[in-house]
């Protein structure tokens, strides 16, 4: 338990945080999950009308400091490279 009371402002304001950034891990999960599943199905143009979306999602948790800059050009390469594989 907080000893201060900025330390109690501290708690609550990191649960925000906390809970935002799972909010956009968990949207960004489930589109990556969709996008995978039409690879997999084979539905090549599903899955590349899909992939701006994705990368916008991607895009938008770097901009929210919940994902780095590096991780997401690591995720966007390797999820082309599996759409160029399907092909």
């Amino acid at each position: 338990m907080p000893n201060t009371k900025s330390a109690e402002r501290r708690m609550r304001g990191n649960e925000r945080k906390h809970q935002h950034n799972r909010s956009i891990k968990s949207n960004l999960r489930n589109v990556e999950k969709d996008y995978r599943a039409l690879v997999t199905a084979g539905k090549k143009d599903e899955a590349a009308k899909a992939l701006p979306r994705l990368h916008s999602v991607l895009d938008k948790a770097v901009k929210s400091g919940v994902l780095t800059r590096p991780t997401v050009n690591r995720k966007k390469s390797r999820l082309e490279l599996a759409l160029k594989a399907a092909k």
